[in-house]
């Protein structure tokens, strides 16, 4: 299913007074990208992401954030144009800032947005969907590493069960945020979810002579139940990215390649090749998803290696400090008060 086109569930949203909303890729896309990369995750990451199971819980809850709409009107309004980034030709969001330039957060954004005469609800904001979510991961990864060096070293039984229980509380709060950077990565993969053109070629100018019928769902589900399996996407994932290229650079770039895709889908379609089983249209979404999980595996690494300077708890410390035995961790993370 996908967004911002007459359905069933846009009917029910119009008679509940909710907005229609975008589900980007069906259930099996934002699935197998999320197993997918966590099966290739490289070895230096702790044990617990390292398995079978968390795969399949990555996988999963890389489906949540699409089983949980409907929720209300306040809960779509909040958080449905994270999905998805309009950008136009020209390559600007809606008139306002360009990917290469996005300003630092979600409120001076808005501001851009509003200069140029629309809003972030309606333009999208899956690029800070992306940033904000892979920031946390590196926060709960921090956690992480000072709960498993205290479980450890820690010399008071009652504090070390307390420590224990947490890192297994830890433990399950990082594969579900891994889950939801899964499916915001995964939308970044889906062209039609980076482009004012996302169901059907919009605006006057047309000089391919585009399809203006709604090819969304279809190609995103339809096509990709019919056609691409989880070894295909292990089989075309991208080689691992270089850590040194910048979290926010590293998300513009990412965005940037499944935009300048949009014309190529669109061709696609123009040939017939969008239909289930059509070998091009199927090697096209396989290569999308692909994509998305080369570069979940990779922010998820990128979390990890981050988290180790990160700052965490109250007082705050930071996770050198911790590990050095320089700072006060059951303060910190149990709490003084």
């Amino acid at each position: 299913m996908t967004r911002r086109f007459p359905s069933l569930v846009v009917a029910l949203a119009l008679v509940c007074g909710m907005p229609a909303t975008a589900l980007a890729w069906g259930s099996s896309g934002h699935r197998m990208v999320g197993v997918a990369a966590v099966e290739a995750l490289p070895s230096d990451l702790p044990a617990f992401l390292r398995t079978r199971s968390a795969a399949a819980d990555v996988g999963e809850f890389s489906r949540e954030l699409d089983r949980s709409k409907g929720s209300g009107r306040a809960h779509g309004v909040s958080l449905d144009s994270g999905h998805f980034i309009d950008l136009y030709d020209d390559g600007t969001v809606m008139g306002g800032p360009r990917l290469e330039a996005m300003p630092a957060d979600r409120e001076a954004f808005e501001t851009a947005l509003r200069a140029a005469g629309t809003n972030a609800w309606k333009a999208g904001w899956l690029y800070y969907s992306i940033l904000e979510t892979q920031q946390q991961l590196t926060r709960d990864l921090a956690m992480w590493r000072v709960l498993d060096y205290a479980v450890r070293t820690e010399k008071n039984p009652e504090r070390r069960a307390w420590f224990r229980a947490d890192l297994r509380r830890r433990e399950a709060v990082v594969l579900q945020t891994m889950g939801r950077l899964s499916h915001y990565v995964s939308d970044g993969s889906q062209p039609l979810h980076v482009t004012i053109h996302y169901n059907g070629w919009s605006g006057e100018a047309n000089p391919e002579g585009f399809t203006r019928s709604r090819i969304h769902g279809p190609f995103e589900g339809e096509l990709v139940a019919a056609g691409v399996r989880l070894d295909d996407i292990r089989k075309a994932m991208p080689p691992r990215a270089p850590n040194a290229v910048g979290l926010e650079v590293r998300i513009a770039d990412y965005l940037t390649v499944a935009w300048k895709e949009v014309p190529t889908l669109y061709r696609l379609e123009k040939a017939g090749a969008l239909i289930p089983g059509h070998p091009q249209g199927t090697a096209f979404a396989r290569d999308r998803l692909a994509a998305g999980a080369g570069a979940l595996r990779d922010l998820v690494d990128l979390a990890w290696k981050t988290s180790a300077g990160a700052k965490l708890g109250w007082p705050e410390m930071t996770v050198q400090d911790a590990l050095a035995g320089r700072a006060d961790i059951w303060t910190s993370l149990y709490g003084k008060d």
